[in-house]
């Protein structure tokens, strides 16, 4: 099933006697199999609202990201998040959409400072499991429309209702960029430089440690206030650094935002979000290659197949998602972290409600 408008996805809903698949650009298979019939939403496409001026954007859900990111270019302006594309990391082909980012919450390297994709969107259109349109939020960054269903559709993984049209607000694309990569580092040591450059008034908008133990530093902005805080930040922090400037450092954060670096290598690969202070233990009991993000808040590990990372690390504050496994590891493992008792029955209520038949992406999340 393929419906071309939200009419049509509203009256398939209606109509299903059973579990739908939900799909966009069908780029992230992550999660547990879903055995249901396939409803893609790549049909629903276009940009229905772009004002520059306002910065702002409305989009249909099915819309190919790279189609919007193109529009955006033109006018030198960017979905601020960094939307991570794992495409390489995954296997997949096709096209990653717009409403596969919403749904997963795709977010990459600049959440350190502009937030996640949920904290840019400002509206969704979406169809629950009884079929009936909701409409939350707005086309402007000021509204005040009652519960916050925006930010509930983000990261839900299309088991709450299938989006159909998405707002965003957005930011400038800047002049420059420019990276400062040191040479490598203990993880307490790269932990500890990563926290006090973010610290710093210099607007250091990605941190991260590449598996070669090197810490990669990013200011962004007009090029003579980059060179300026690129110099203040290396006096701030000390140490011997490497410049990086323009394609090159644009090179660099795709690779940390895509984990090109496990890109390939066999094995599982595990997303385990973190307080950055608790990073340094926690890898030290893992025992694998990783690659450290937003400050050392964000653990990309690849460890064998079937490992569960879970029980190796034992309780811990932040989760562990399998981002990466074999059919056998998804089949044994929970993809994603167990909720504590009263979390799964706040996100059972919410289900219920949103979906009562139980046929959107069931046990996807289970």
């Amino acid at each position: 099933m393929r419906p071309a408008s939200e009419a049509e996805l509203s009256d398939l809903i209606c109509a299903a006697q059973g579990p739908l698949r939900i799909a966009g650009g069908r780029t992230r298979d992550i999660g547990k199999p879903v055995a249901g019939e396939l409803l893609e939403t790549g049909g629903m496409r276009g940009i229905t609202l772009y004002e520059p001026g306002a910065l702002t954007l409305v989009v249909q859900a099915g819309t190919p990201l790279a189609e919007v990111e193109a529009a955006l270019a033109s006018e030198s302006q960017r979905l601020p998040f960094e939307p991570v594309d794992l495409r390489a990391l995954l296997g997949r082909d096709g096209a990653p959409t717009v409403g596969g980012m919403v749904a997963t919450n795709a977010s990459g390297p600049r959440r350190v400072q502009v937030g996640a994709c949920r904290d840019s969107l400002i509206g969704v259109r979406f169809i629950d499991g009884a079929g009936a349109v909701i409409k939350n939020g707005g086309r402007v960054m000021k509204n005040v429309t009652g519960y916050d269903l925006v930010k509930l559709m983000a990261g839900s993984w299309g088991t709450l209702g299938v989006l159909s049209e998405c707002s965003f607000k957005l930011l400038p694309v800047p002049e420059t960029q420019a990276t400062l990569l040191s040479e490598a580092l203990d993880l307490p040591q790269a932990v500890d430089l990563m926290s006090r450059a973010l610290g710093t008034p210099y607007e250091v908008n990605g941190a991260a440690r590449d598996e070669a133990g090197r810490v990669a530093l990013r200011i962004e902005g007009f090029a003579e206030q980059v060179r300026y805080r690129l110099g203040a930040l290396q006096d701030a922090l000390g140490g011997e650094w490497e410049i990086i400037e323009g394609a090159a450092s644009g090179g660099i954060w795709a690779g940390i935002r895509d984990v090109s670096g496990f890109a390939g290598r066999a094995g599982d690969v595990w997303r385990i979000s973190v307080r950055p202070s608790d990073a340094p233990a926690l890898v030290a009991q893992m025992g694998c290659p990783v690659l450290l993000d937003w400050g050392g808040g964000l653990i990309w590990a690849l460890t064998p197949e079937g490992t569960d990372l879970r029980a190796r690390l034992g309780a811990f504050h932040g989760h562990a998602t399998l981002i990466r496994g074999t059919e056998a590891s998804r089949a044994a493992l929970p993809v994603f972290q167990p909720e504590a008792a009263p979390v799964a029955a706040l996100s059972a209520g919410l289900r219920a409600k949103f979906d009562p038949r139980g046929i959107l992406n069931p046990g996807l999340m289970g």
